[in-house]
């Protein structure tokens, strides 16, 4: 079957690379001159197969309202006063209820360890050597954001998920580098979990979807698509093509392809952010990957420098990184690893991603025949690039997934 991909970042490539192996004849169609240039290209690093937790968690709400009123947060807001963006917050406090909570997780946690195995698959079989570091901590600087984790522990404990809870002094012996001056309480640990460099991985990836004839049409944005008798016609400028069947990896530009569809998938475009730094003191950077729970910002290795990523915009698309942001991510980086790097000489990213409001993507077909989607995976893209891809191919192929795909399909906004 001829089938067209549109998106070439990390989830289009690993998708585009699956179709390929189930014997498809493949195209990937992206409007950047080569893959992930866009949200991949900013991605934090964290492959959080086992940390991956949506975003509604039970006691967010409440924790919302302080986040806004603090000059360095993980959480901002941009227009005020825009009416779709509180009708998703409505529908993301709804999600934070208890027993929906574990519902999302178990979802999340089911695509993200699914992904887990297939991503060892890549790296062993293709000898990949992407910067890759093992192990994650997650640092805790009040009690606050213990008591925010505890249905997130439960089900950890619930489900056997490899994990440890540590004291201060345990998390500084997995990573040296920690500042002492900045107050920690405790740290989970996830020894599973990796991180590394995401556009790298993703051109490596492109490399091996070539080998298997895949086609990749760079500078090519797509303006619409059309159902036919057979297959789907992809306008892209005066030009039109045809494939068997489409499948939706673009990201935050794909609501302008599905609405014309009469598709309606309740995303919300978000805005995060990067900072890349050299190391100038070794002795002083971290080892792995770490995550700030206070401030949602991950802090990665990347060979010989650092990667601070992180914060959620809603609402708006500005043209360039507010200062706050700027703040967190700084604040961040000198609280835990001020003698690094100098923080003043990064290089700053910022890009957009689709979020929907109980945290799991979508996965599967579309009420429009022949086109299908791999959307909504908000900041956890690569964690879950493999194992979308993968559960895709097998939906298009018509054949049995690995993995229940209950709950990850668009079927569940029907």
């Amino acid at each position: 079957m001829q089938v067209a991909v549109v998106g070439a970042g990390i989830i289009g490539v690993c998708t585009a690379y699956f179709l390929a192996e189930a014997g498809h004849e493949v195209v990937v169609i992206e409007r950047r001159n080569n893959v992930a240039e866009e949200a991949s290209f900013g991605d934090g690093g964290v492959l959080a197969y086992h940390g991956a937790m949506p975003i509604a968690l039970p006691g967010m709400p409440r924790a919302l309202l302080s986040y806004l009123a603090k000059p360095a947060s993980p959480i901002f807001l941009g227009k005020r006063f825009d009416p779709a963006m509180w009708r998703w917050i409505r529908l993301w406090r709804d999600e934070c209820e208890a027993q929906r909570h574990q519902t999302n997780y178990e979802r999340t946690h089911r695509i993200a360890s699914y992904s887990r195995e297939l991503m060892h698959m890549l790296r062993d079989r293709h000898q990949l050597d992407f910067e890759q570091t093992a192990g994650c901590l997650h640092l805790l600087r009040s009690e606050s954001e213990r008591a925010l984790l505890q249905p997130a522990l439960a089900f950890l404990a619930e489900h056997g998920v490899p994990h440890r809870m540590l004291e201060a002094e345990e998390a500084c012996v997995i990573e040296p580098a920690l500042s002492t001056e900045t107050p920690l309480l405790a740290a989970l640990h996830f020894p599973q979990d990796e991180s590394g460099n995401c556009p790298l991985f993703a051109r490596q990836i492109r490399q091996q979807a070539q080998t298997m004839d895949v086609q990749f049409h760079f500078g090519a944005e797509v303006s619409a698509l059309q159902q036919l008798d057979r297959g789907i016609a992809i306008h892209i400028g005066a030009q039109q093509f045809t494939a068997d069947a489409v499948v939706l990896a673009n990201g935050a530009d794909s609501a302008k392809l599905l609405a014309p569809l009469g598709v309606q998938l309740p995303f919300q475009r978000i805005r995060s952010a990067a900072a890349t730094a050299t190391i100038r003191n070794f002795e002083s950077a971290p080892g792995a990957a770490l995550v700030d729970s206070a401030y949602q910002v991950a802090i990665t290795r990347m060979d010989q420098r650092v990667r601070i990523a992180g914060t959620i915009e809603l609402g708006s698309k500005p043209p360039a990184l507010r200062q706050a942001v700027l703040t967190t991510l700084f604040k961040v980086a000198n609280d835990w690893f001020p003698n690094a790097c100098n923080y003043n000489m990064a290089t700053f990213w910022s890009g957009t991603s689709l979020l929907l409001p109980d945290g799991p993507p979508v996965i599967g077909a579309t009420s429009m025949r022949n086109v299908f989607v791999n959307l909504g995976h908000g900041t956890h893209g690569w964690t879950m690039a493999a194992g979308a891809g993968k559960l895709l191919t097998d939906i298009v192929s018509n054949r049995a997934t690995d993995i229940d795909t209950s709950g990850l399909t668009p079927m569940r906004y029907a």
